[in-house]
């Protein structure tokens, strides 16, 4: 449960995005009264928007609702339906990643691609021995300050407890307004301690590094806006350290946007192919790195499970593709297309698939995933008892 968030300014389209993918776009806004449609058509192609003339027959649609309405025994709200409907049209294209967002949705969507979840106390969880456990602590955080420690089992939110909480229910409780308190009930060896904590804006960059016997270990966590700047940074840390061995650890990120997988790759590659988009078996763009590679020719590890996905899975391609790196780790999650993000009207989005993404060797990895040449599991065991096995494996390989 990390907290950040940061305002989300519109930006022109074709900003790929990969949660799996995504692409962000500059959203059109409701252009009203019995033209919207044609309106829509003719100004959408002009800043970038893909639209079509075409119309669908929806007599049944309304037959069916007035049926619904004149026999339904119960208060029905016209918004829900009309947003059902569209969300039911969408889902029926057949594709996983193509859906339709309500406002409240598209807001959490974003907030979670920026990491921006307004208040909150500034720790991570996760489950360990079936019991939601903090496992990192955010520097400066609210949480910090207050005394909480990883390793703390939650046991209340505020004097209230239930044994089969989820994390997602736990984080629900503990994120609020700004200002506000939460109280905390924690068990830590075996003792109970409690926290009363103010809640305030949380920002958790992207990015980590450290250098740990002579490695340094880079952690990318998500793939925002400002993931290449910092990678950036970070390596060049690196390179002031004399650091001449890298891990970059993509476990469990989910993706992001692809102009940020692009940029990390370029931190080892040399003006080399990243990725190639293909739109019905043609090839339609290919990403190409920069040329001031800070690692380029540094022995690299890159760490990867099976919740590494799109963008994790393009920068992992990319190195391993183009010699750069050693996947190490269990095989990727598998998605290998790319959606882009169409604003439409009340605030509601669409994120629609666009385009496949191939590895530089030509490779889809939609389904399949990513075989790291290593492969190494980290059990639920090993994560209960804080055992990593794969970092160790590549401590091992590198200082060897």
């Amino acid at each position: 449960m990390s907290d950040q968030r940061q305002p989300r300014t519109p930006r022109v389209p074709r900003t790929a995005l990969l949660t799996g993918a995504f692409i962000a776009t500059l959203g059109l806004g409701f252009l009203g009264g019995a033209y919207h449609q044609q309106l829509y058509s003719a100004v959408a192609p002009l800043i970038g928007i893909k639209t079509s003339t075409d119309t669908l027959d929806l007599s049944s649609v309304q037959s069916t609702f007035q049926t619904l309405k004149a026999n339904f025994d119960g208060k029905i709200d016209d918004s829900a339906l009309i947003d059902g409907a569209k969300k039911g049209m969408v889902e029926a294209a057949g594709d996983r990643y193509t859906e339709y967002m309500t406002k409240a949705e598209a807001e959490a969507f974003n907030n979670d691609l920026t990491g921006n979840i307004g208040g909150g106390i500034g720790v991570e969880l996760s489950e360990r021995n079936n019991r939601v456990t903090v496992t990192r602590v955010l520097a400066d955080s609210p949480a910090g300050k207050a005394g909480v420690l990883a390793g703390d089992v939650i046991g209340a939110i505020n004097d209230e407890s239930n044994g089969k909480w989820t994390v997602d229910d736990i984080v629900s409780r503990v994120r609020g307004e700004v200002g506000t308190t939460v109280k905390l009930g924690v068990i830590r060896n075996n003792e109970p301690k409690e926290f009363t904590i103010t809640r305030r804006a949380i920002t958790d960059p992207s990015v980590r590094s450290e250098v740990r016997d002579g490695v340094g270990i880079l952690t990318i966590s998500r793939f925002d806006e400002q993931t290449g700047t910092l990678a950036r940074i970070a390596a060049r840390s690196f390179k002031e350290q004399n650091v001449n061995k890298v891990i970059l650890d993509l476990r469990g990120n989910g993706g992001g946007y692809l102009k940020a997988a692009q940029d990390v790759s370029s931190i080892w590659l040399d003006k080399k192919m990243v990725v190639s988009e293909r739109k019905d078996g043609r090839t339609v763009d290919e990403l190409m790195s920069g040329s001031n590679p800070i690692l380029n020719g540094i022995p690299t590890i890159v760490l990867v499970n099976g919740a590494s996905a799109s963008a994790s899975e393009i920068v992992a391609g990319a190195l391993a593709d183009n010699g750069a790196a050693t996947l190490l780790g269990e095989k990727t999650f598998g998605k290998g297309s790319v959606q882009q993000l169409v604003d439409l009207p009340d605030g509601a989005q669409l994120k629609v698939t666009v385009a496949r993404w191939f590895t530089p060797k030509g490779n889809n990895i939609s389904e399949k995933g990513i075989t790291p040449s290593v492969v190494i599991e980290r059990s639920s065991d090993d994560v209960n008892n804080n055992r990593d096995p794969q970092l160790d494996a590549a401590l091992q390989r590198l200082n060897s």
